[in-house]
């Protein structure tokens, strides 16, 4: 007879989640054990491989529920019918309240990408393509000299200046991160005026 889930399996999966997302950003993937892990879970190991099938499984939860709220974000930017900038401001927005609220989970995902086997870092590497691709597009809609070989180096300087904020932003300090993410709209929006020589890039 099959063994039947507890009410509360899909809780305690996303504990252990919360627990692992924690250990790798403070010991690093392959510092922390699974030992380590079902001691801060205060369970067994045995009961841990009861939600997951590998340390590798638990580390790819750890990233991908991170990269898919911020797709997520994207999408639902994406679909709404306001003007460019007004789209990419209320995504820097989401994007940084994700980073505040899932600090843990972003340092492991910039960190630790490369200890996933392929297929799983595949995988993540697919949405976090997608969310280039969101911002491109929304930066060669604000500025089409964009468009071509220069988008996508557009997006990565976006995500440059935001992806790192959670080495030196301090939540509790006086600057919060919707200024933050008004900051960096500005840079992104109108920091793209027009090029002193008035050409295009390609």
């Amino acid at each position: 007879m099959a063994r039947t889930r507890a009410e509360d399996y899909a809780q305690r999966r996303q504990a252990i989640v919360e627990k692992a997302a924690l250990l790798y950003a403070k010991k690093g993937f392959d510092g922390a054990s699974l030992a380590d892990l079902a001691r801060a879970c205060k369970t067994s190991k045995s009961l841990i491989y009861h939600y997951f099938g590998s340390k590798e499984d638990i580390l790819f939860e750890v990233m991908e529920s991170h990269v898919r709220a911020l797709v997520e974000a994207a999408r639902a930017v994406a679909k709404s019918p306001a003007p460019a900038p007004d789209k990419l401001r209320r995504l820097t927005h989401d994007f940084m309240h994700l980073y505040e609220g899932a600090r843990a989970r972003h340092r492991v995902l910039l960190n630790e990408l490369g200890r996933l086997p392929n297929g799983q870092r595949a995988a993540i590497v697919r949405e976090q393509r997608e969310l280039i691709e969101t911002v491109a597009d929304l930066l060669t809609a604000i500025r089409p000299e964009l468009a071509g070989d220069m988008r996508v180096p557009a997006a990565m300087l976006y995500f440059g200046m935001i992806n790192w904020t959670h080495t030196w932003f301090d939540p509790k300090g006086p600057v919060t991160a919707d200024m933050i993410a008004d900051l960096a709209a500005d840079v992104a929006i109108t920091g793209l005026g027009e090029r002193p020589s008035g050409k295009p890039y390609n």
